[in-house]
């Protein structure tokens, strides 16, 4: 795989060319990606890479952004918090992006939000759905922005699909403790199904990097609950789900985006994901012409079909092409500002509208896991 060839280690960055020295050289705008690369959460940060630099070769195809084209200085942030951090700081001082597009998961997104805020440099993240990426204490951060929906509305959407589709009247709730996004799809969903008339029989948690889940997956098999809500990432949801069928339990699971990866399959076997649910950001076999386009385009370029966090990818970098056109300008204040402005953008998941809080106003997608494979449920709109 070319791109995988082209990752660095640690915090390191690489550009797809050696042109310009700054973020606004006369011919080239350039363009900061922290993403994860390597780690945990590696299969998120490729595939939004992937979705970025198919976005940009696009646009520097069709002759650029007012005339200059786009550069790509990537930056691995090795799954880890601190290294997002070390890698937004990199990408600003040393490598002079006028723009960051990053990262993929809320704890390491929310590390680097007060870099690109002391520096000044919008930056967009394609996938972290923790509400606190946007506003902290109830105050905006001015630079950040994003290209997905939230955690209160992606699990507000799962608890009404267990209520209204699922018929379920009890759930049990299993945590990653470790991650700020789990805990924010936790509590909207908890909410939500508790308002449904819904009962929460027990609140379980695991860690990032547990492998034995056998003595929760025992407690929760003797509560015998409708469903099983799991918002993890795809490392431990995986051996969730596979230990869960071994010791028989057949509930349905059910999670949200953080699922989303090809290793799920591997991890989880496909026949033991059968009867899982998840909230996502659209549906690669949705029959929409435009998502159509984007998976053709995608196939051509990676022989692959992509998942959410690719296509998130490539809406970032086309919403941030479209501030900087509006903007006539690459200087990142003004990038900020058009950002903001951010009205009826027609992005491969469905046109949006940034909302007071920076936040996208656009529909979920719900996928069913069938043989492996992802199926395409439902579409929920905000309420």
């Amino acid at each position: 795989m070319a791109l995988a060839m082209g990752m660095v280690a640690g915090c390191g960055s690489q550009s797809t060319s050696s042109q310009g020295s700054s973020g606004d050289n006369g011919s080239t705008i350039k363009i900061g990606a922290d993403l994860e690369l390597t780690g945990g959460q590696a299969s998120y940060g490729t595939s939004a890479l992937k979705g970025i630099q198919l976005a940009a070769e696009e646009i520097n195809n069709a002759g650029g952004i007012n005339g200059k084209k786009i550069e790509i200085v990537q930056a691995d942030d090795s799954s880890k918090p601190e290294e997002s951090t070390r890698a937004a700081q990199k990408l600003i001082s040393q490598d002079k992006v006028v723009a960051i597009i990053g990262t993929s998961t809320s704890t390491n997104t929310l590390a680097a939000v007060q870099v690109v805020q002391d520096k000044k440099i919008p930056m967009i993240t394609p996938t972290a759905t923790n509400a606190k990426v946007t506003v902290n204490n109830g105050k905006v951060n001015s630079y950040v922005f994003r290209a997905c929906f939230i955690d209160p509305f992606q699990g507000s959407v799962m608890a009404n699909f267990a209520t209204q589709n699922l018929k379920a009247k009890t759930a049990v709730v299993y945590i990653d403790t470790s991650s700020d996004y789990s805990k924010g799809l936790a509590k909207s969903f908890e909410d939500t199904f508790k308002k449904n008339g819904g009962q929460i029989l027990s609140e379980e948690s695991y860690q990032q990097n547990d492998s034995d889940f056998k003595v929760v997956l025992t407690r929760i098999k003797e509560r015998n609950p409708d469903v099983i809500y799991v918002p993890g990432y795809y490392n431990e949801v995986g051996k969730i789900v596979k230990q869960a069928r071994e010791m028989g339990i057949k509930a349905p699971f059910m999670g949200g985006d953080g699922w989303d990866a090809p290793q799920l399959v591997d991890i989880a076997g496909k026949e033991n994901l059968n009867n899982t649910f998840i909230s996502n950001h659209y549906a690669a076999d949705d029959p929409d012409p435009v998502i159509q386009k984007f998976v053709s385009a995608f196939k051509t370029k990676y022989g692959s079909a992509p998942d959410g966090f690719a296509v998130l990818g490539y809406d970032a970098m086309n919403m941030l092409a479209d501030a900087i056109k509006r903007a006539g300008s690459a200087d990142p204040s003004k990038i900020r500002d058009a950002l903001e402005a951010t009205k009826d953008f027609k992005a491969v998941t469905g046109t949006l509208t940034l909302d007071q809080n920076h936040d996208p106003i656009k529909a979920a997608t719900i996928l069913e896991f069938k043989d492996g494979k992802e199926v395409f449920k439902t579409k929920v709109n905000p309420q």
